[in-house]
C-alpha cells in the first residue's frame, strides 16, 4: 500500500516506520524543514528504543521518505493518516487547529487530483474528542464538493513510550472505526501482518472507536490513582503497600498492571485524556466524578510527596523554607525508556523545590537535553548520576530507570551531605536502606530512620 503520515511526532513517526517495515511505501509529512532534513539523514528527533535502526533500514530500502510538500506526500497515497498533535489546556479543552490544517491540505490535494482519482481513505490516528473524525470528513467535503470521493476512518493508537515498536508490531488489539465495508477491508489488509499472534482487529463505528482510546486511558489512569490512594492509607495505618499490592493483585480479576504506587502519572496521554473525558462530560451534560477524582488525586500525589521533603527539613510552608538546602534528583522523564518530560512529576517537584528556596541538581539518562530546554539555566542538569548527588542534602528519585536500581551506596554516601533519600518510585527495600544507614522515605511504606 501507499501511505502518507501527516506529522512526524511520536505517533506519526513510529506508525510510519513500522508500516514501512512490512513493505508499504510511506511518506512522512511535516511542516518543520529542520526535522524533515534530520529524518532524511536517518536521525530520529525522539528517543524510542529500536526506532533508529528501523528508521535507517527502511530509508535505505526506499520504502520510507520524508517531505514538507503536502501534495507530493498525498497524491499517490491510498491512505492518509493524520497524526498531528492535539494540545489541550488545563481544563481539557482540545485545540484542533492542527487537525483542521491537515484536513484542509488533504482537501487541496483531492481538488487538484479531481473526481477521476481513486478514492483515498483519510484516517485520524491522533487522539481526538469524539466526533472529530466526522469534523474532518465534513470539513474536507465542504471544500471538495459532492463529486470527489473519499472515505474516513478512526484508528486510535495504543503505544507505550519506551515500548512503542513492540506495541505496534505485536498489538493487544487494533481498533478501526469505519463507515463502510470497503474501508473496513482496507484496514484489515493493512494491519493483517501485525495480528498474526491471534489478537483481534475490532471493526466498529467511528464514534465508538474514538471513545475506546479515552476509555482505555481513563481506566489506566484510574488504576494509578487508586493504588496511590491505597498507599496513602497504608502510610496512615502502618501497612506496607508492597505487601498489600501483592495480595490484591494475585486476584486474577484485578491483575497487576498499572498498580504501582509512586508520584502519579505523567506524559502526554493520561493527563490530557482524563481531562478530555471531563471536558466531554461537561459539554454533554454528563457527570464524570470518577475522572475528576482521578485527576485530583494524581495532582495531589505530587504535593503529598513534596510535603514529606518539607517536613523532613522542618516543615516550613513559606517560600524560602528550603533555603540553603540542595536537592538532587535522579530521573526527569515521566517514565523510563523515553525522553518525554511532559507532565513529568520530577518537573513539578523540581520547580516546587526551587520555589521554596532549594538549589536543584538533576540527572536523567536520556531526557537531560529536553530538561535543559524546559527548565533553563537556574536548574543544574548534569550528565552523571553521582555528579548530581554531590553536596546534596537529600536525593529524590523520580523515575525508575534501571541504572538507579542498584547504586553504589558507599559512593553515594560519600557524595551526599546527609544520607537522606526520598524514593518516589519505591525502588529500594526498607531493609536495604536500614542496612546502609539511610533515612528513607517512600510511598505507602513506613519511613526508615538512618540514626
Amino acid at each position: 500500500m501507499r501511505l502518507s503520515m501527516v506529522g512526524t511526532g511520536y505517533v506519526g513517526l513510529v506508525t510510519g516506520v513500522c508500516l514501512a517495515n512490512t513493505g508499504n511505501d510511506v511518506v512522512c509529512l511535516d511542516v518543520d524543514p529542520a526535522k524533515i532534513e534530520m529524518l532524511r539523514k536517518g536521525k530520529s528527533p525522539i528517543y524510542e528504543p529500536g526506532l533508529d535502526d528501523l528508521l535507517e533500514h527502511n530509508i535505505k530500502a526506499g520504502r520510507l521518505v520524508f517531505s514538507t510538500d503536502a501534495f507530493a506526500a498525498h497524491k499517490d497515497a491510498d491512505m492518509i493518516f493524520i497524526c498531528v498533535g492535539t494540545p489541550s489546556d488545563d481544563k481539557g479543552h482540545t485545540d484542533l487547529k492542527y487537525i483542521d490544517s491537515a484536513a484542509d491540505a488533504i482537501a487541496d490535494t483531492l481538488i487538484k487530483l479531481g473526481p477521476s482519482a481513486k478514492p483515498k481513505v483519510v484516517v485520524v490516528k491522533s487522539t481526538v474528542p469524539v466526533g472529530t473524525t466526522f469534523r474532518v470528513r465534513d470539513r474536507i467535503r465542504a471544500k471538495v464538493g459532492p463529486n470527489i470521493q473519499f472515505d474516513v476512518a478512526d484508528n486510535p493508537e495504543f503505544l507505550k513510550e519506551g515500548a512503542a515498536i513492540e506495541d505496534f508490531n505485536k498489538p493487544d488489539r487494533v481498533v478501526c472505526g469505519v463507515e463502510n465495508e470497503r474501508t473496513a477491508q482496507a484496514m484489515r489488509d493493512l494491519y493483517d501482518p501485525f495480528v498474526r499472534n491471534g489478537h483481534p482487529i475490532f471493526i466498529m463505528d467511528v464514534l465508538s472507536a474514538e471513545m475506546v482510546k479515552y476509555a482505555a486511558n481513563a481506566m489506566l489512569a484510574c488504576k494509578i490513582s487508586f493504588i496511590n490512594e491505597m498507599a496513602n492509607l497504608c502510610e496512615a495505618y502502618g501497612a506496607d503497600v508492597a505487601k498489600v499490592r501483592e495480595g490484591m493483585c494475585s486476584d486474577r480479576r484485578i491483575g497487576n498492571q498499572f498498580l504501582y504506587p509512586g508520584l502519579g502519572y505523567g506524559g502526554s496521554c493520561f493527563p490530557k485524556d482524563t481531562l478530555a473525558c471531563i471536558m466531554m462530560g461537561e459539554k454533554a451534560g454528563v457527570a464524570t466524578p470518577v475522572n475528576k477524582a482521578v485527576h485530583d488525586l494524581n495532582q495531589a500525589q505530587r504535593d503529598r510527596f513534596f510535603a514529606k521533603i518539607q517536613k523532613h527539613f522542618g516543615g516550613k510552608e513559606m517560600a524560602g523554607g528550603l533555603s540553603g538546602k540542595k536537592l538532587a534528583f535522579w530521573g526527569i522523564a515521566f517514565k523510563p525508556k523515553t525522553d518525554d518530560i511532559r507532565e513529568a512529576p520530577a518537573i513539578t517537584l523540581m520547580r516546587k523545590a526551587k520555589g521554596f528556596g532549594a538549589e536543584v541538581s538533576a540527572f536523567d539518562p536520556v531526557a537531560n537535553e529536553n530538561a535543559r530546554k524546559e527548565m533553563g539555566a537556574a536548574f543544574n542538569i548534569v550528565d552523571d548520576m553521582y555528579e548530581a548527588a554531590k553536596g546534596a542534602d537529600a536525593l529524590v528519585v523520580c523515575t525508575d530507570w534501571d541504572e538507579f536500581k542498584s547504586p553504589n551506596w558507599e559512593k553515594l554516601a560519600s557524595l551526599l551531605k546527609t544520607k537522606v533519600l526520598f524514593d518516589g518510585r519505591n525502588l529500594y527495600r526498607p531493609a536495604t536502606m536500614k542496612e546502609h544507614g539511610y533515612t528513607h522515605y517512600s510511598v505507602g511504606r513506613a519511613p526508615v530512620s538512618g540514626k
